[in-house]
This record gives C-alpha cells, structure tokens and sequence, in this order.
C-alpha cells in the first residue's frame, strides 16, 4: 500500500505511535488509509451541510474495509465576496486548495481520496490536486440548492442581483427587495442555476470522476446522503484495483465534458477551471477545443440564467446521465472513458432515461443549434475571450458601439447606475484580469445592473475579469491578453468603436494596426493595486486567462 511508506517497519514505529495517538489501532493501520477532504465551513450555503456529506462517506470506507481519515481545506463564496476587496481573492484560493490537498495527500501518503467538496474555486482546486496526485480519487459534492418561490415564480441568487438597479432607483421597494433577499436562497447547497458551482459539479461526472447523480442531487435530498456512502464505498474499489485520477482524466474525458458544458451552456468559468485542471493532468486544453465542440454541439438545456430551469428540474428530467445518453447517441460524446465506478462512461448512461423533454430537448429540437459557450477572437482579444453566448439577446449576437472605457468594476457600476451610458455603448472594464485585479474579479454586478437598468438589448459589455456563471446578455470577459499584459484592451480609448459578432467569434475595436502599435509604444503599465500577501504573489506568478491562469511552470 501507498501508506506502508508512514506506517510500516521498526524504523515507522514513532510514525504508528503518533498514528495510535490520534484514536487509530493496529487494525486499522493495517487497512488502506483513504483521505477525506472536506471543504466544510460554516461561511456557505452550499458547504454547511459537507460533514454529512463526508460521514456518509466514511461509513461507506468503514463498510469496505478502508480506515477514513478527514481534514479540512479554505473555501470562498463567491457571492458574499461579490462586488468588494474579498472578491479578488477567489479565483487565488483554488490554487491554494490546490497545493493545501497535494500537501496533506504527501506528507500523509494516503492510499485513495475522496473530495468533499462544493461550490465555485473550491471543486475545481481540489480536482486540479487529485490530477498532479494521481492516486485514486472520487469527487463527491454537496449538491445544489432548491431554487427560492417568490409569489409562485422560482427565484435564485441572480434574481436579486438584477432587482439591485430597480431597488437602487425606486423603483423597487426596499420592502419588497428584502423579501426577495429572504426567498430566493432557501437553504444548504450550491447556488439553484447553472452557474459556476453546479457546472463544475456536472462536467465532473462526465470527466468521469464523480459517479453519476454527483451534479443534479438537490442537497437536501437523502439521496445525496446515499451517493456520498457509495464515493466512499467506490473509492476502495478504485484502490484495490489501483484506478488513479489519471487514467479517468484523459484528453477524451475533457472533451467529453466540453460537450457537456456546450449542451446545457455552462458557465465561462469552466473555461478557465477545464484546462486548468487539464494542465496539472498533462492533457493539453485550450480555449479553441471549445469553440470546434461547440460548433458541432447543439444547446439543449436551457438553465437558468440562460432559460427558466433550475437543478432540481435537471434532476427530475434525469440528470447529467441523460444529457450525456442523447450526445452519446449521436456520437457527440466518447463513451469508452474510464470512470470512478470501474465502468465506461457509456455503461454508466446505458439504463438513463430521459425525462421532461422541454428541460433536455431532443437534437433535433435544440434551444440554439450550437452550445452555450463562444470563444471570440480577434484584435481586440488574440489570444481569446468567452461569452456566454446562449443567454445573449438574438439582437445583441452582432454589436457595433462606441468605448466606454472604466478601469475598475466599482467606476463601470457607478457609471451604470447613474444613467451615464447611452443605448448602443459597449461598456470596457479593464484592468480586473489574473495580474491586474489582480486575482480576475468575478463580476456578476455590473452585468446585472446593465440588465436592472432595461439595457440588456442595447448595450454590450467587455472585461478582462471574469463574470459569474449567473450572468447573462451580451457580457464577454476573460479578453486575454489582460490589459495588465499589455494587451490591445489596455489601448483602448473613450469612443472607439467595438465591433462583436459572436455567431462569427469575433471581437474587434475598429482602428488599423499602425495605430495599435502607436498606442502600444506609450502605453505604461500602472501599479498594481494591492502590493502585499498572497494577492500580491499572485499576480507575479499567474499565467493568463487564456490557459487558464495557472501558475507559471
């Protein structure tokens, strides 16, 4: 066993006494010792219910023969660090989740490991650990929300962000903003839409390592109690035949998940957290794989913020296994991919049946013929941006306006707000990337209170930050390169026009390249805006949005 390096011999006798100190026994050492790492914190919705979660998968290693052995990683809401100095610090957690499990999994050579986890950076961190580990590993997470019902109509999250404008402007009242604030997020789980969380949760089943039913479960539900027994049940299996994060993790199973992600029009944080995770797997993802999955792959779940749909509903129209059996039928998918329960993925979907066929339409009903997601190119992003293209407005799909140039998300918002940007403007946030937020602030306000003012059909919005999984209309981020790179959406300047053709991936500012290059030669990077601790180090040592702002090698 893999453990055998801390346990077994004379010379690993001072190593059993501090083992038989902490309540094991002989016989317990004499068992595979499986990792849990649980997220578990009592800051998010979706991780306060986690220590079921990871007893449930201990009682399912006791079962078979394993010894659980449990310890506790960092986690950042998104939402409660949304629109403030914490929100720079999110996507900088992942890499710390990152190297806190690949710490704990070698100083303490666990045989397998099973990750309890939930929500935006912390699944993610936690895969990308299980990928330069390369032992056995299960992914399980906690679940999504039950949406809220406000009078009849579900709500979630993003609802109250879009009421922020009207409530900011009267037109809302405080009363009535209050009591959407206390309806919209009923209780335990990730946030109810296919925003970042839940995406991440679902593509994890069609990479393979997360067994089926890990992306739609609602938290509350006892059946999440149950698949979180089997992780721990499925985990020693995957020991005892040495099945290791690798050999699920493979170029095909990311494919695989990019077409998931095109079907049900995920959120544009998966790409930066796929080929992340791809990275540290030795897999090589970039943004163009997603651009040739979606061509080919049809939209055919339309989740919110994109359509009505919430995870529960996803759920009752059977789950990821469904979506994955109509792409599988139709050859869009690779079902030969090894997965955590000893099966292809194709054995995994065989039994599936498909539900309600308005939340998970047939291929040749789809809500739009490609997926979800676009990549934009061109001379304003050459090296690429995202956008979310099926929730963008058909009247927003092509875009010609004029520069509105903010370089913070707080001066955009303000401008919003106070009824400065005219119909037809493109709104630029700028310097809000990996190194210039620095820590690519995810930004869910601005774009809803673009929506909130009524603007969403008249005005497009760029940045080289990122946005939330709930944002919706014509709002494309991760323009790469960062304008702290030196990248043409720092050369920008007021009324410049900004041509977007998403049906053709483009994003260009209308300026010939001499005078690019002119701007180019005075350009001057500014200071960075936080020059101490961890968000500092950061910005010295991440790569771009574009490769998925890892760390440089």
């Amino acid at each position: 066993m893999r453990s055998d390096v801390m346990k077994t011999g004379v010379e690993k006798g001072p190593h059993r006494s501090l083992w038989y100190a902490a309540g094991l026994s002989k016989r317990d050492l004499d068992k595979p010792i499986i990792g849990i790492a649980n997220s578990f914190n009592e800051i998010i919705p979706g991780h306060i219910e986690l220590s079921k979660i990871s007893n449930a998968v201990k009682r399912g290693v006791l079962m078979s023969g394993g010894t659980p052995v449990e310890f506790n990683t960092i986690g950042v809401c998104d939402g409660i660090a949304m629109n403030h100095l914490g929100m720079r610090y999110s996507l900088v957690s992942r890499e710390i989740i990152a190297d806190s499990v690949e710490i704990m999994a070698q100083a303490h050579p666990f045989d397998g490991l099973v990750l309890v986890s939930n929500c935006d950076k912390i699944t993610p961190g936690m895969l990308m650990a299980a990928a330069r580990l390369n032992i056995p590993t299960v992914l399980v997470t906690g679940g999504p929300m039950l949406a809220g019902y406000e009078r009849g109509q579900a709500v979630d999250l993003n609802t109250i962000f879009e009421r922020i404008a009207p409530a900011k402007t009267g037109k809302l009242s405080p009363e009535a903003f209050e009591e959407t604030c206390c309806t919209a997020c009923p209780g335990a789980g990730s946030c109810s839409g296919m925003f970042t969380a839940n995406s991440m949760s679902c593509l994890s089943e069609a990479l393979g390592i997360a067994l089926p039913g890990n992306g739609t479960i609602p938290a509350v539900f006892s059946d999440r109690i149950r698949l979180a027994q089997w992780a721990g049940i499925q985990i020693m299996e995957m020991v005892q035949k040495n099945i290791t994060a690798r050999d699920i993790l493979t170029h095909q199973a990311f494919l695989n998940a990019i077409a998931l992600d095109m079907a049900f029009g995920g959120s544009t944080n998966t790409s930066l957290h796929l080929p992340a995770i791809a990275h540290e797997a030795g897999v090589d993802i970039t943004l163009k794989d997603f651009n040739a999955i979606s061509e080919k792959t049809p939209h055919i779940c339309s989740m919110a913020p994109a359509g009505p749909y919430h995870l529960e509903d996803l759920d009752r129209a059977g789950g990821v296994s469904s979506i994955l059996k109509t792409l599988h039928q139709a050859n869009l998918i690779d079902g030969s991919t090894q997965t955590v329960t000893g099966r292809t993925l194709a054995e995994n979907i065989r039994d599936s049946k498909p539900g309600d066929s308005d939340v998970i339409r047939p291929l040749d009903n789809p809500y739009h013929q490609t997926g979800g997601l676009a990549v934009l190119y061109g001379n304003l992003a050459p090296d690429g941006s995202v956008v979310k293209a099926a929730a963008v407005l058909p009247e927003m799909l092509k875009h010609s306006g004029p520069a509105r140039i903010f370089n913070s998300e707080q001066e955009a918002v303000e401008a919003i707000l106070g009824r400065k940007i005219n119909d037809g403007d493109v709104v630029v946030i700028r310097y809000e990337g990996p190194k210039g937020g620095p820590g690519m602030p995810e930004m869910l306000t601005p774009t809803s209170v673009v929506k909130g003012m009524g603007l969403a059909a008249k005005v497009a919005l760029i940045t080289d930050g990122r946005f939330s999984g709930a944002t919706s209309g014509a709002s494309i981020g991760h323009v790469s390169p960062e304008a702290m790179e030196g990248g043409p959406i720092g050369l920008l300047q007021e009324g410049d026009i900004i041509e977007i053709d998403i049906p053709n991936r483009s994003l260009r500012v209308k300026l010939p390249e001499d005078e690019l290059n002119r701007r180019r030669s005075q350009w001057k990077p500014p200071e960075l805006k936080i020059k101490t601790g961890v968000i500092a180090r950061y910005a010295k040592t991440v790569t771009s949005a574009a490769s998925g702002a890892v760390f440089y090698d």
